[in-house]
């Protein structure tokens, strides 16, 4: 009579409940997780039926309707606004051609867009966008 041997078999490592565990704590952590909220400045452009949409890029000069500016989120006066855009690095490009946007609130008088395209101009951008919205 022959006698077979069992095969040894190699006890291996269920890996399923250290995946569900994982998964558990990956989602404990998202959703308790508080994200922070970027400031932002807060404008109601005005509408256009002809605006074409363009990349943001460069220069924003945003103008609020209780008078403040901002130089790329940066809070400025238009004596300041003039001394950095003196000051201002355009990355080996032309100033005729670097691109500046500027968005002001649709309460914005008039005076105070002609006061930041003098400022503009004066230091060498003549690439201005003004920001709408559709």
């Amino acid at each position: 009579m022959k006698i077979r041997r069992r095969k040894n078999t190699v006890p291996g490592v269920d890996l399923t409940p250290m995946i569900d565990v994982v998964f558990q704590l990956i989602l404990f952590f998202l959703v308790s997780t508080t994200f922070a909220v970027l400031p932002a400045i807060n404008v109601n452009l005005p509408e256009s039926e002809t605006s074409q949409a363009q990349p943001v890029a460069g220069i924003t000069v945003t103008a609020t309707s209780d008078g403040r500016l901002f130089f790329n989120e940066e809070k400025v006066t238009v004596q300041t606004l003039d001394k950095k855009l003196k000051n201002f690095d355009t990355e080996g490009k032309k100033r005729e051609e670097y691109p500046v946007t500027l968005e002001a609130d649709e309460k914005v008088m008039n005076g105070t867009i002609v006061k930041i395209f003098d400022v503009l101009r004066k230091n060498g951008f003549v690439a201005v966008n003004l920001r709408t919205t559709d």
